[in-house]
């Protein structure tokens, strides 16, 4: 006389009520068992069907713990099959400094959302064509010298790529790449291209190669509707004001496009802003 396959699983569960008990999938409980992770306490031979009893489930709490930890699935897999506690402290260890390195790059990335969203507000609400004088902060900076004519953003993609070149992220977005003009240049009121292309850098950013650090300033300011190409004008008020208040350039102006057309098919959008320092 043989057993009955009610004998063999009483007190089992299926996979599909120990999925919905963990609310899990019946396909990741077959991917857990693909990968050794956990084997059911029974597979029956006829019908194929998986059942699971109290120390799969009590290993299902452990897998389920460590994933709320974000523990990768291989060492989950490392430490049910040992159950070395030495080892479990090494790997939370480990996935402690993980997470740390994680939420420094959150922070970091956070403060850009907040410097990108700054930068926008200014360009939708700042008055247009309206000079204005400001106390700079200092800045950090990766510099180009280079003679260029830009009409808009795109005109520059190949200063963009240079500044790019060897670096393991992307420095480039929204309003951190700018033109300047040379003191020298602006003092004798010639505004017909730009002498440098510079990258903005955040405190926290690791760029590979020369950063230059451009002190506080005050700086005259004033923001248009348009692109570089037609900038010229701006620049013209800009140096008839210093003039009339016995002001010269205290460095390159510092001219960039929140709103381009990298972010924007309107030209009607588009805004530029220009600031130099002066004394």
């Amino acid at each position: 006389m043989t057993d009955s396959p009610a004998e063999h699983t009483e007190g089992l569960l299926r996979i599909g009520e120990v999925a919905r008990l963990f609310n899990l999938s019946v396909g990741t409980l077959r991917h857990y068992e693909q990968i050794g992770l956990l084997d059911p306490a029974r597979i029956d031979p006829a019908s194929g069907y998986r059942y699971y009893g109290s120390r799969q489930l009590s290993t299902l709490n452990t897998i389920s713990h460590l994933r709320v930890l974000d523990l990768p699935l291989t060492q989950i897999r490392e430490f049910v099959t040992t159950r070395d506690v030495d080892l479990m402290q090494r790997q939370l260890a480990q996935q402690q400094e993980i997470i740390e390195r994680k939420r420094r790059e959150l922070e970091r990335v956070s403060r850009k959302i907040n410097s990108r969203l700054a930068l926008l507000h200014d360009a939708l609400n700042n008055e247009l064509d309206i000079i204005c004088t400001i106390d700079a902060p200092e800045l950090r900076c990766a510099v180009l010298r280079e003679r260029v004519n830009p009409t808009d953003a795109y005109a520059l993609e190949w200063q963009i790529r240079q500044l790019q070149t060897g670096q393991h992220e992307t420095f480039v977005f929204l309003g951190n790449l700018g033109v300047g003009i040379a003191p020298e240049r602006l003092a004798a009121g010639d505004f017909d291209g730009y002498d440098e292309v510079f990258l903005l850098l955040d405190g926290t950013d690791d760029y590979l190669g020369d950063v230059e650090v451009r002190p506080a300033a005050r700086c005259l300011t004033v923001s248009f509707r348009g692109t570089h190409g037609q900038a010229a004008p701006r620049y013209e008020r800009l140096l008839d004001y210093m003039h009339e208040r016995d002001l010269s350039p205290a460095g390159p102006s510092r001219e960039i496009a929140p709103i381009d057309d990298i972010i924007s098919d309107d030209p009607g959008a588009y805004v530029t802003r220009i600031a130099i320092p002066v004394r």
